[in-house]
């Protein structure tokens, strides 16, 4: 009757003093409803601001305001107290309901605190010593990138050989919307040409190609044909077996499957995905590792460590390449066979950094 949604007066977080405009009750007089919802909105923003700030002046590391209409999914997020920097979310409805979740954090926020907290533990809780080298390898924001994207290509491989497992990660998406699930693609948005490159010529990345000219075959999708409503879509699986339909459930899972997510970690390990055979290192993977300490631990994990030890003061491309020859068995080096980084496996795990002696870590520092 009144268009758009009904905004009911007891959904006001402000003092209904303060709003001058009209109001309508419903047929039975049982509900009030604001006429004016600009007006609204214009107050209730005002107060959902003013109830951000009292939050974090009360201590709350952080308040999120989530984007209207967007729901807080629980399972998504682990119970935290305040003292160990647990958040604050805010849902909006678009009647203009507002929840507030206090003591929450994303599942991956609190597997990040638990492991920076387990290494914390592991050196004592004392800080690195002033002037020494880096205590461990290190990732950059390209490298997580570049594995991410390998990662999900490889979880999507898997998914497409496991439909049965892909129509139950569906069916999850669709009682509880989360990440990519509107439904849209994921943009395999990647921080460089070389990065995009690489997973492009991956064989996983290949083989879900392969499958996706074979899912558009099966529902008739021809170029512009894409675009075809949910009706006629819906009449031609209806001429599809079971067994076809699941096919094409499982490749639209993989396509709105995130890279980066906590869903593609749970995916690997229920599955126990191996990257063996479908990725090895290449020349984007080795121009990514800028720091010594990273490459000495691959050399380390690829050649042993006591060649790790012998070439530690060696310039980082010097090491570089004895990890190529190790991994083609070149250059007089015994061939090394389907080596992964830990960072690439799953579960995923760090490369361990080399022990070094204090003399040792002189002359690194000398070397650097």
């Amino acid at each position: 009757m009144f268009g758009g949604h009904q905004i009911a007066t007891s959904h006001a977080l402000f003092k209904l003093s303060d709003y001058t405009g009209q109001t309508i009750e419903d047929l039975f007089g049982q509900e009030c409803y604001f006429a004016d919802t600009d007006l609204f909105w214009a107050l209730q923003n005002r107060a959902i601001t003013a109830k951000q700030e009292a939050l974090l002046k009360a201590g709350w590391t952080a308040v999120e305001i989530l984007s209207p209409g967007q729901r807080f999914t629980q399972w998504e997020h682990v119970k935290t107290p305040k003292k160990k920097g647990g958040k604050v979310f805010i849902t909006v409805s678009p009647d203009g309901a507002v929840q507030i979740f206090e003591g929450w954090l994303t599942q991956k926020e609190t597997k990040k605190r638990a492991k920076a907290e387990a290494r914390a533990e592991d050196h004592g809780g004392d800080a690195a010593k002033a002037g020494s080298p880096p205590s461990g390898p290190t990732m950059t924001k390209a490298m997580e990138n570049y594995l991410d994207l390998h990662r999900h290509a490889l979880a999507r491989r898997a998914l497409i050989g496991a439909p049965q497992v892909a129509w139950r990660l569906m069916v999850a998406h669709m009682i509880a919307p989360s990440g990519n699930w509107s439904v849209e693609p994921d943009d395999g948005q990647s921080r460089s040409a070389a990065i995009t490159a690489s997973v492009e010529r991956s064989p996983s990345h290949m083989a879900f190609l392969e499958e996706e000219q074979a899912v558009h075959a099966l529902v008739g999708w021809d170029g512009d044909d894409t675009c075809r409503g949910t009706a006629s879509v819906f009449e031609k699986l209806l001429t599809l077996s079971d067994a076809d339909v699941q096919r094409v459930a499982a490749y639209f899972m993989v396509l709105t499957l995130r890279a980066g997510s906590d869903v593609v970690e749970a995916v690997g390990e229920h599955l126990r995905i191996d990257p063996r055979g479908a990725w090895q290192a290449d020349d984007c993977f080795f121009d990514l590792i800028r720091d010594r300490a990273t490459t000495n631990a691959v050399l380390a994990e690829v050649a042993g460590e006591a060649v790790a030890k012998a070439n530690l003061t060696e310039k980082t491309k010097t090491q570089k390449q004895i990890i190529r020859d190790c991994l083609a068995g070149t250059g007089g080096r015994a061939k090394v066979e389907a080596w992964v980084p830990g960072w690439l496996c799953f579960p995923s795990r760090q490369i361990n950094a080399l022990s070094v002696s204090e003399d040792a870590a002189d002359a690194v520092r000398a070397a650097a």
